[in-house]
């Protein structure tokens, strides 16, 4: 495809599809030309190079996230919908967990979410910098939840790429590290208990655990009056 039949969009969007198949490190303009049937050199013109192209991209998947209305529903019903659409988008796009330590993200989509953001608890009557330091925590707590996630799908590519079987190498870590943990009385108790309760099988309880405890400890700083 000539470049000039080429548009950002259509770079942008592939190089998503690409990035969720194969990370930050399968993103490569030889291997997004060989899907847009286009010489590699024709991305450049419209992307400029590969740390800008992950930029846009990750713009992109900031648009993905809901943003109710402050004025409409109560502010942490609000943040609550922001917080959970934020953590439901970092896992489907594993690859921004990554590229937030190793690349200057920013743009208008990532802007307008945290703009909305700032809304919810203003509204809510925070003040400025308590707003501020609330959209900032909720942020980093899903962001530290995500990381689990994203952690997990680049050891199995690493694992693959060395021609092994991910699930075995994982399988081995995890009782190595169970026997290391088992020492320990407070662990050994939990790791002993895990079965039968099915912690293990259900991380997303301790994401909305931890939510709703962040949430309810940013309510003392409202001074709005609530609606059910």
């Amino acid at each position: 495809m000539p470049r000039d039949t080429l548009t950002r969009d259509q770079i942008v969007g592939t190089a998503i599809q690409l990035l969720d198949e194969e990370g930050l490190d399968g993103l490569n303009m030889r291997s997004l030309g060989k899907r847009l049937d286009a010489a590699p050199t024709a991305m450049y013109w419209h992307v400029q190079n590969k740390d800008n192209l992950v930029r846009l991209a990750a713009d992109e998947v900031w648009a993905e996230i809901t943003l109710p209305d402050p004025y409409t529903m109560d502010w942490r019903t609000a943040a609550e919908t922001m917080a959970v659409d934020m953590y439901k988008m970092m896992n489907r796009h594993p690859w921004l967990v990554q590229a937030q330590a190793s690349h200057l993200l920013y743009g208008e989509n990532k802007s307008r979410h945290d703009d909305h953001a700032l809304a919810v608890y203003d509204h809510a009557g925070f003040a400025p910098a308590e707003a501020d330091r609330a959209v900032a925590a909720v942020f980093m707590f899903v962001l530290g939840n995500a990381v689990g996630a994203a952690a997990n799908i680049s050891l199995r590519r690493r694992f693959s790429a060395k021609g092994g079987d991910p699930d075995t190498k994982l399988t081995e870590a995890l009782d190595s590290a169970t026997e290391v943990a088992r020492r320990f009385p407070r662990l050994r108790a939990r790791i002993e208990s895990a079965a039968g309760t099915g912690y293990n099988e259900s991380p997303s309880n301790s994401f909305e655990f931890g939510l709703n405890a962040l949430l309810d400890g940013l309510r003392g700083h409202t001074t709005a009056e609530e609606t059910a």
